[in-house]
């Protein structure tokens, strides 16, 4: 099992600490337990950012980065977390405790999270600068708030809280946004069991059969490959496609019908991102492969458009013109092709856009925009691709026959200075080798 190491982790903190600058401190926690309903709570999932810079999963946790007078000194990495304790963890588990946290995770100091509140006020001191995840966590900012000014209150000893309050996520997301070849490996390994269970699902499905069963097919792959969602799946059969976050997953497959799957699974916190659309008897109408070819040929033309110096937005600007290039050849709007893109009313059929940042999180962290502008694509950058069409079924604007019919191809594209690297491209996406897999296995 592919695994990032302590090494990787520290460098990211030892990056964190060159862009703190001198004398500051960091201040950055997990995320709680969710309960899911009484006393029964969600698996656990450790925050992306919080494990991003500590490799640290488990709960109850927080980190805290202290750089010194000269950053060349370097930093002090302390990590507050669960003691040990036998009893508990014969009920939820093993805990690193305070020993693991230096031993097994690198900390430079470590303390009981129960000591949190008197050991953080020490550290607080002096500090030119507090970098912290403000509004992550209203009950945490309430704390951090009584620290500050426990921290001001210090003043009769020559002491003082830190002068500024500087956004964390600033620094760890434009870390995250750039994917080093380590971290692109785990998102492969993502990729390509997520596309194992694309490929499964074409295999197995049948008129009749429940879009939840065929969900079920998806969660076979991912969990015996030891992954999970990366987020809700979405298996919508016929005019449920174009519902875009269609997740009840609860009716009947239907002869005729396209179903749409849009689910993928997160490898050692790195997600996924799949969406494929295909007949479920294995055989695109015309009509059907009318619409699926013009979302193709959108996809592959915007995937092409990902390119180091191209706008983040050229993607979608690419994949509107040939939508509606093609609805108009199709006579499904009339119109002038360059008005209706300025007047955005093809967005009765094609109402999101074309993508968005991809990593530790589905949709994750990174600005779009940079002084105002859309932002350039880096090396490293990870981007989905996803156009779509969706005819809603009580469309009266639009001939029957094209009714009911939702479709949207998504692969992930990593930014190369090779040009676009498609990481989920083992999942066939052509009407021919779409329906050539089906035919093979019915």
């Amino acid at each position: 099992m592919k695994k990032l190491t302590q090494v990787e982790f520290k460098e990211r903190r030892d990056r964190l600490a060159e862009l703190m600058g001198p004398h500051s401190i960091a201040i950055i926690a997990t995320s709680p337990v969710a309960m899911r309903n009484r006393d029964a709570d969600y698996k656990y999932r450790t925050d992306s950012s919080f494990f991003y810079l500590t490799g640290f999963a488990e709960p109850e946790a927080v980190a805290v980065i202290e750089t010194y007078e000269s950053i060349d000194e370097g930093y002090t990495y302390s990590l507050f977390c669960r003691e040990r304790n036998r009893e508990m963890e014969i009920w939820n588990g093993y805990r690193a405790g305070i020993d693991g946290a230096i031993e097994q995770y690198e900390a430079d100091e470590a303390y009981a999270i129960d000591l949190l509140d008197e050991e953080i006020l020490e550290k607080l001191l002096d500090k030119n600068q507090l970098f912290y995840r403000i509004g992550q966590n209203a009950e945490f900012d309430a704390r951090v708030a009584k620290w500050i000014a426990a921290a001001n209150g210090e003043s009769r000893r020559g002491t003082s809280a830190p002068a500024q309050v500087v956004q964390l996520d600033r620094l760890v997301d434009e870390m995250r946004l750039h994917k080093d070849a380590n971290e692109l490996e785990l998102m492969q390994i993502a990729a390509d069991i997520s596309a194992e269970a694309h490929t499964r699902a074409m295999q197995t499905v049948k008129p009749g059969m429940m879009e939840y069963a065929l969900e079920a097919e998806l969660n076979y792959v991912f969990g015996r490959n030891g992954c999970v969602p990366s987020y809700n799946s979405i298996v919508g059969g016929g005019e449920n496609a174009c519902i875009l976050h269609y997740v009840e997953n609860d009716k009947e497959l239907k002869d005729g019908d396209l179903v749409l799957i849009d689910a993928a699974c997160e490898y050692q916190f790195y997600a996924s991102d799949i969406t494929r659309t295909f007949p479920v008897n294995g055989k695109f109408s015309p009509e059907q492969k009318a619409l699926y070819n013009l979302v193709l040929d959108a996809q592959l033309a915007a995937i092409n458009a990902v390119q180091i110096g191209n706008s983040y937005k050229e993607p979608h600007y690419v994949a509107v013109r040939i939508l509606v290039q093609g609805l108009l050849d199709l006579g499904i709007m009339q119109g002038d092709l360059d008005e209706i893109i300025a007047s955005e009313s093809y967005r009765q059929f094609y109402m999101h856009g074309t993508g968005h940042w991809l990593g530790m999180d589905v949709h994750d962290v990174g600005t779009y925009k940079v002084d105002g502008e859309w932002r350039a694509y880096e090396a490293g950058m990870v981007v989905t691709v996803e156009p779509g069409l969706y005819i809603a079924p009580d469309d009266e604007t639009v001939d029957p026959k094209w009714r009911g019919i939702g479709i949207r191809i998504e692969d992930d594209i990593v930014a190369t200075k090779n040009g676009p690297l498609n990481l989920t491209a083992k999942v066939v996406k052509t009407v021919d080798e779409i329906e050539a897999l089906m035919a093979a296995t019915k």
